[in-house]
């Protein structure tokens, strides 16, 4: 059986953070399961917003005109996102009287059940390419990658390599 690597440190372990007070969060599946890919980057950016805004039931009350304002959207890509991450069982919402359409978000957990770790044959060590690397996860569905550069990349985000660790020289 392998060693484990050891976890890297964090460049600054003065500044770890600490939940204090409010904080929000998000489920590591929706990375996990590929499900940032498939929202986009309007969704995603609607996503974190109401997860930061949501009480501990996952409930905001932020408003669309507030919403779009927030984050720079305009009126027709935000309704896209919020109808996409209902459409995806992530978020209900609850208008404030029969047709308002502001009212109260709710962030829903992830459907399908608790999270699950892939099933893996008895004594497999990680998967590896040719030169030792962890290998890239697996595709799943036609062109939809869940490796986190893929991910990222689709998004539009760049790795910021200014703090990525010079490889190794011998």
């Amino acid at each position: 059986m392998a060693a484990r690597l050891p976890r890297p440190r964090p460049p600054r372990p003065d500044l770890v953070r600490r939940p204090e007070g409010a904080f929000g969060w998000l489920d590591a599946r929706l990375l996990h399961e590929g499900r940032l890919a498939r929202l986009g980057p309007d969704a995603v950016t609607l996503l974190v917003l109401l997860a930061l805004a949501a009480d501990r039931r996952g409930a905001s009350f932020y408003g669309r005109g507030r919403m779009t304002q927030m984050l720079g959207l305009t009126r027709g890509a935000l309704d896209a996102a919020l109808d996409l991450l209902c459409a995806e069982g992530l978020l209900v919402h609850r208008p404030w009287r029969p047709g308002h359409l502001d009212g109260v978000w709710q962030l829903l957990p992830i459907p399908g059940g608790p999270p699950r770790r892939p099933e893996r044959p008895a004594g497999a060590g990680p998967r590896a390419d040719a030169g030792g690397r962890a290998a890239a996860a697996p595709r799943r569905g036609p062109g939809r990658s869940t490796h986190i550069a893929d991910i990222l990349a689709q998004l539009g985000i760049a790795p910021d390599r200014q703090n990525q660790a010079e490889p190794e020289r011998r």
